[in-house]
């Protein structure tokens, strides 16, 4: 999650809160696509009017438009990773983001993904992971999805982060995930084995928080 938010500064700029107001105004004007209103993402979102209008900057800062493609999402991404290849995991968290998969991330589409991974309960931020994993949105998470998320970050983490790390390793660590998470033995993993399973196991949760740092 740290990547996030290191993408999108919340660093707010020099300058008296009217005059920020303003600025936000007038650039929400000039892009082709403008957010919906502070106070509706307020309502629907963890975060106060104020760092709404932070991260907007940020946001604003990077994607001029107002909407993020995968191409740009992928090149933002890399710059976090530069010993690795991070264009496939960039690829499954553009999909996760893009909640009406019609190519685009918009900012309320960031925030409210944002505002889960960083303030959400438990239960949130693993529906969330959920989702991430199940790549074809079909409801279940398979052995095939998983590996293949598992390889994307290890991929990404790059040969300077697992100098000896071995081809079948992101298979075993599925082996082992699937093992502890598939309760009735069918070959897929549901939501609600899925939460059961991260809520039951303190490994499962702490891998899954490794693999929160580079969300």
């Amino acid at each position: 999650m740290g990547i996030v938010m290191g993408t999108f500064s919340m660093q707010p700029k020099q300058g008296g809160f009217r005059k920020d107001k303003a600025e936000d105004e007038l650039e929400m004007t000039v892009v082709c696509h403008r957010p919906e209103g502070l106070e509706q993402l307020e309502a629907q979102t963890k975060f106060t009017k104020r760092e709404l209008q932070i991260l907007y900057r940020g946001f604003k800062n990077e994607c001029p438009s107002g909407l993020v493609n995968e191409d740009t999402f992928k090149q933002i991404y890399a710059q976090f990773f530069p010993h690795g290849d991070a264009s496939t995991y960039a690829h499954y968290l553009f999909n996760a983001f893009d909640s009406g998969q019609n190519g685009s991330v918009k900012f309320e589409d960031f925030v409210m993904a944002l505002s889960i991974l960083l303030r959400g309960s438990i239960r949130e931020k693993l529906r969330w992971t959920f989702n991430l994993y199940d790549l074809n949105k079909d409801g279940y998470i398979n052995k095939e999805e998983m590996t293949d998320i598992v390889r994307a970050i290890y991929d990404m983490m790059g040969k300077y982060t697992y100098p000896v790390l071995r081809d079948e390793a992101p298979r075993q660590h599925v082996d082992a995930f699937f093992q502890k998470m598939d309760k009735n033995k069918d070959g897929v993993v549901t939501l609600d084995e899925f939460i059961a399973s991260c809520q039951e196991d303190d490994n499962i949760m702490q891998s899954l928080q490794l693999f929160e740092n580079v969300i």
